[in-house]
């Protein structure tokens, strides 16, 4: 796979000089035929869990010291890979001791005993609990997402437009947008583009806004 990967990304910067190639492991998708005890299944699993199956295709046990030796997987990224496997509606794996988290010593085998009514069964992957820290930066990305978004907007309309009430503006605009916004968070973008000569209130009519070429 990494030969593959090499073999595209050269390909790919020839094609794109000045840009950059970053893989999202995480996105990737596999497509593994398993045998239990009760028949074939097909598992439809992400790449990190690929990875972490097919390693008993060569061992019946591994500890979760030896599955992120061999694999290189983060750690929390793989507890939470073995946490989904193991824990999960859909356990394939046998995690000893039994319980809902993975800690440091556990171990984990194939479940030969394992049975669902499905032929081909999707595991998904648990998801990260974001930390107070990363909902905040999230909250902040949104935040200044959304503000250029709005300076867009109103730029485009009053491109358009030239000149417009104040009351026109904000009906146009929030007709634009695709999610809600505050009045007083509207009006701070309107003075922002003002400071910032993309616009002007008109001398006559403080009520009014033109638009500056």
């Amino acid at each position: 796979m990494v030969r593959l990967q090499e073999i595209f990304k050269t390909f790919y910067l020839g094609k794109h000089s000045g840009r950059k190639l970053q893989w999202q492991s995480t996105l990737g998708h596999c497509v593994l035929k398993a045998e239990f005890k009760e028949g074939k299944k097909e598992l439809q699993v992400s790449l990190f869990q690929t990875l972490v199956l097919l390693m008993f295709n060569e061992g019946e046990e591994f500890s979760l010291e030896d599955i992120k030796l061999a694999t290189g997987i983060e750690d929390g990224e793989l507890r939470r890979t073995l946490q989904s496997l193991a824990c999960g509606k859909a356990r394939v794996l046998t995690k000893t001791p039994k319980s809902k988290d993975v800690e440091d010593g556990d171990k984990f085998s194939c479940n030969d005993d394992f049975k669902h009514k499905l032929f081909r069964i999707k595991i998904n992957q648990i998801q990260m609990k974001e930390t107070v820290e990363e909902q905040a930066s999230t909250t902040e990305r949104v935040f200044q997402d959304r503000q250029y978004q709005i300076d867009a907007a109103i730029v485009r309309i009053m491109k358009m437009r030239k000149t417009l009430s104040h009351n026109l503006l904000v009906s146009e605009v929030y007709n634009q947008l695709k999610f809600p916004v505050k009045p007083a968070d509207l009006k701070k973008r309107i003075e922002s583009l003002i400071d910032r000569d993309y616009m002007e209130r008109d001398k006559e009519n403080p009520n009014q806004y033109n638009y500056v070429a």
